[in-house]
């Protein structure tokens, strides 16, 4: 079925979409955008987007796109793997809308959902009753039960609770063309159960299906492969006789090629009150795989698999080249750990530990959530890419595989990294395919090919999790043989006889090697500002790091986290890391002349034309915080932050930027030059009709406050203390200071008190130099020539003192210096040496003065760790610092929400106080009196002063206070 190419024909669907459905319809150039790509490798440019608001709405829309003869793909949260959740007709978007929890029964342990919802709603929703749904992919903070119900998820916990099949009591379901269905697992609306020589009867709605499954009774019974984690094709035999004619079982996994499902009712499962985490060590993955099936008689809650090469940095674990996480349930702690030292006792391991701690627990099992996207780059920094990513064979034969695979892998010189639910059977893996030229998407088809004989060969199913899709729906005759393929694409005709429910997918597939996101990229490097170090200096390959696993849609902030905070501020994809990337990844395609478009299958295909000029990707960044959260939190180190620096550097170039780009993007030298004039300024600031009409020129929210310059800069009081004594000392004694902007003119307390710690230390302080400039805002607004001349004259200003240690006191200067400096000055070796001289003021005195015992403040702290901290400088050394001092508790995750010149922006103000409502202020409107309210940034200070009133003090401020030493 092909979609209409006509634009009248496009806009007549559009108009009839708009005219049927109550819900949005989009057919605009960032909608398409965003739903090109799933997390696969695959592309495909949908016509529109629609977003129902309830079943009506879905069944209106699916009766348009019937009598218009165009195609639907069901989406929900867009994290299938194998290119499933793409389509080339209308995208139905279901996680806007239709994300209720419609009923949930405590008594009779199941809830009623809608498709959107998104899985740790319903399990946040379960737990007070002791319940949860048992499956839980790696995805589960932004997955959605449509799509697990799509795809037959699974999870780590399948051992114990099974597949999503395996807890679905019913479905409502939506077919093409509008009629809707009731399906009820175990029965169905008409009898299929037959004695031999009986006649079939008619199924309503369903004409054809008993006669099919009548007809083929034999097949059905004999070419189905007996293993835990058989997910490909469709269920047939689900609908045998002696299986109870179970229509929902036999639904599930078909990835929305069948119909839409509108409502579910899932089976919820009894929650351990506590569980342990038994962490086994072997010699490798083989030998941990052929341990895995052994300790299933212990009956555990999961029993999950990885090797050493999936382990980049060091994580506590026990010795071994892999290891098996072995989770236990228990009533009591105590039960729990004793069912895991059950387990470590009767596991013949190298080495093992029980972790009974959840925060321990926590760090581990992130490890391998997190490991879609860390295996999708080689310890070297080579991709490696899905489309092999869950097959599973049985578990007693998967030690054999293992070692099978590998000798796979290195007959075609290539590489991957297989962790996953070894007792169930089911890996997965990245492997380093060359997806970008001919003759090595060649050899994807050569190995895919090979490798399906091989999981074949085992006894095993092509898919053990996440579906076929397009990677490998291709590869099912090898599977289950042609006859069974062939009663695949008869039962899709009988659920959707017009063909227009997600065509290319399952059923009459794709091939493997077509729609490959990589070949509508331009073939060669963009010409651009910064470096992209991590990415061979190629933008395209920075902007592709993200595989779409979208941990950056998560609804809430993950502990510390930071990652994404526009996301969870509006909901919108769009504002998404992921989104971004999406929108630049569909830009690039578009690029047609300079780099050189692909090919002209690529410009057929394009979505955004206009480059770096296009408003589509400008809106997008317009609410991106530049908070550099995803840099850290994304499993891939994506950094939207430098992407859209970069991108506003083209996008205005010899053009009108905006006002505030002029005026808070040139901040350091408005400020050097209004330094003299403080007093007058401030009090010009005071009167409200002079404050508006300078906010309104220089492009600032009006609902913001103007900050007080302060009427002596942090330089010139630490100068004018110099010359009022005589200090002899020697050049270890030496702390220079950085005089950051914030520092040096809103904020000098914060360098006074930082002076009076390093000397209680004692250092001595003195001013790095006269005139330096990180480049931060010049950074941040893209305007990064200007920032590239600052960074230079900064450089020779250093002069001899270059590499020496540098406090930075301002954490979003120290980032700057340590990773905007030397990715935008890359051919400079000045830069990689300042940026590696930068220390904020824990970690130069953990370093430099380890012994100097810090006061003893014994006080409650809230507040913020600065988004920049978090991402670029880790707060380690803070958080050591503060234990020594007696400064008790955890700071904020997430973004304050005022982000340097961001939350100053005019149109940023719903969004930025949406940040700092999320948990920053509930924590400090929640806190002691006698609580300690700490922000080490001034955008967090400044945030809270406005929006909560209170002051917020640098950790050097709380310091010096205990020393007895005025801050003033």
């Amino acid at each position: 079925m092909a979609a209409p190419q006509n634009p009248t024909e496009r806009a007549e669907l559009a108009q009839a979409l708009r005219a049927a459905v109550r819900g949005e319809t989009d057919f605009g150039a960032a909608a398409r955008a965003l739903t090109t790509m799933d997390a696969s490798n695959y592309r495909r440019v949908p016509l529109g987007v629609v977003a129902p608001r309830d079943a009506d709405d879905v069944a209106a829309a699916l009766a348009v796109c019937r009598a218009h003869g165009v195609p639907v793909v069901p989406r929900g949260g867009g994290t299938s793997i194998a290119g499933q959740a793409t389509g080339t007709g209308i995208v139905l978007d279901l996680t806007r809308h239709l994300r209720r929890i419609v009923e949930l029964d405590p008594a009779a342990r199941t809830a009623v959902v809608q498709p959107g919802v998104i899985l740790d709603e319903l399990r946040t929703a379960a737990a007070p009753h002791g319940l949860t749904f048992g499956p839980d992919p790696s995805t589960h903070s932004r997955c959605t039960l449509g799509g697990m119900i799509g795809n037959n998820s699974c999870g780590a916990h399948s051992v114990a609770w099974g597949t999503t099949a395996d807890n679905t009591h019913a479905l409502t379901v939506a077919r093409y063309g509008g009629d809707t269905l009731r399906l009820a697992g175990g029965t169905a609306p008409a009898p299929l159960r037959l004695s031999p020589g009986t006649a079939p009867v008619p199924l309503p709605g369903l004409p054809g299906l008993p006669e099919l499954v009548h007809a083929n009774l034999a097949l059905l019974r004999t070419r189905f492969p007996e293993l835990p984690r058989r997910i490909s094709g469709y269920a047939l035999d689900a609908l045998l006789p002696e299986r109870g004619t179970d229509l929902v079982r036999a639904f599930c996994g078909s990835e929305g090629t069948l119909g839409v499902v509108t409502e579910a009712t899932v089976r919820l499962v009894e929650a351990p009150a506590a569980r342990a985490l038994a962490v086994l060590g072997y010699a490798d993955e083989a030998a941990a795989a052929e341990a895995a099936p052994g300790l299933l008689p212990h009956h555990p809650l999961t029993v999950e698999g990885m090797a050493a090469d999936l382990v980049r940095e060091p994580a506590g674990l026990p010795r071994g080249g892999a290891w098996l996480f072995v989770e236990t349930g228990g009533a009591t702690p105590a039960e729990a750990r004793a069912h895991a030292e059950r387990v470590l006792g009767a596991a013949d391991a190298l080495d093992g530990t029980v972790v009974t701690d959840p925060a321990g627990q926590r760090a581990l099992w992130r490890i391998r959530e997190d490991a879609a996207g860390t295996a999708t780059r080689m310890p070297d920094g080579t991709e490696a890419w899905p489309g092999w990513e869950d097959c599973a064979v049985p578990p007693a034969r998967l030690g054999p595989y293992l070692r099978d695979f590998r000798a796979l892998l290195t007959e075609h010189g290539l590489r991957g990294t297989p962790y996953g639910h070894f007792g169930d059977g089911c890996i997965h893996v990245r492997i380093d395919f060359d997806l970008l030229s001919p003759p090595g998407v060649a050899r994807f088809r050569r190995f895919s090919e090979e490798l399906a004989d091989l999981v074949v060969a085992h006894g095993g199913s092509l898919s053990g999790e996440h579906g076929d899709g397009q990677a490998r729906a291709e590869l099912l005759p090898r599977m289950y043989g042609d006859e069974l393929v062939a009663l695949f694409a008869r039962y899709k005709d009988i659920w959707d006889p017009h063909g227009g429910m997600n065509p290319g997918i399952l059923a009459r597939p794709a091939r493997l090697d077509e729609n490959l996101r990589f070949e509508v990229l331009p073939k060669r490097p963009v010409d651009v500002e910064f470096g992209y170090p991590h990415d061979g200096g190629d933008f395209s390959a920075a902007v592709r790091r993200c595989v779409g696993v979208a941990k950056c849609r998560t609804a809430e902030p993950a502990g510390t986290g930071v990652m994404c905070p526009s996301f969870r501020a509006t909901g919108e994809e769009a504002h998404s890391t992921r989104g971004r990337a999406r929108l630049l990844h569909e830009m690039l395609a578009g690029t047609a002349g300079g780099a050189g478009a692909a090919d002209d299958a690529a410009e057929a295909t394009a979505v955004i034309t206009d480059g770096w000029r296009s408003t589509e990707v400008r809106d997008a960044l317009d609410l991106c915080l530049s908070c550099k959260g995803c840099r850290s939190d994304c499993p891939v180190g994506v950094d939207m932050a430098t992407y859209k620096a970069e991108f506003l550097h083209h996008h205005y170039r010899r053009r009108l930027r905006p006002a505030s780009h002029y005026t808070m993007g040139r901040l350091p030298t408005w400020l050097r030059l209004a330094a003299p004039f403080a007093p007058a300024l401030n009090a010009l600031a005071r009167v409200r009709p002079l404050a508006a009409l300078a906010k309104r020129l220089a492009g600032i929210a009006p609902e913001r406050g103007i900050p007080v310059l302060a009427r002596e800069t942090f330089t010139r009081w630490l100068n004018r203390r110099w010359a009022k004594g005589t200090f002899i000392f020697s050049n270890d004694e030496v702390a220079m200071v950085w005089p950051d902007t914030f520092t040096e003119h809103l904020s000098p307390e914060v360098g006074r008190a930082a002076v009076r710690v390093l000397e209680a230390a004692g250092r001595h302080s003195i001013p790095a130099g006269r005139g330096l400039c990180c480049g931060l805002t010049y950074v941040s607004t893209g305007q990064l020539g200007k920032a590239r001349k600052v960074m230079r004259r900064t450089l020779d200003r250093l002069g001899g003192t270059l590499g020496a240690p540098l406090v930075v006191l301002e954490p979003s200067c120290a980032a700057t210096l340590r990773t905007d400096l030397p990715e935008l000055l890359p051919d400079d070796p000045r830069s990689a040496e300042l940026a590696s001289s930068v220390r904020t003021l824990a970690q130069y005195l953990e370093e430099y003065a380890p012994d100097w015992q810090p006061p003893r403040l014994n006080r409650p702290v809230t507040g913020q760790t600065h988004c920049h901290q978090h991402a670029v400088l880790g707060d380690a050394a803070e958080r050591r610092l503060r234990e020594r001092a007696g400064l008790n508790g955890e700071l904020s995750g997430g973004c304050c929400g005022l982000a340097g010149n961001f939350g100053f922006e005019r149109g940023h103000w719903d969004v930025s106080v949406a940040c700092a409502e999320e948990t920053l202020l509930p924590s400090v409107r929640a806190s002691d009196p006698d609580t300690a309210i700490l922000a080490d940034g001034f955008s967090c200070r400044t945030q809270l002063e406005q929006l909560g009133g209170v002051r917020a003090r640098h950790l050097a401020e709380l310091l010096a206070e205990g020393l007895g030493e005025r801050t003033e």
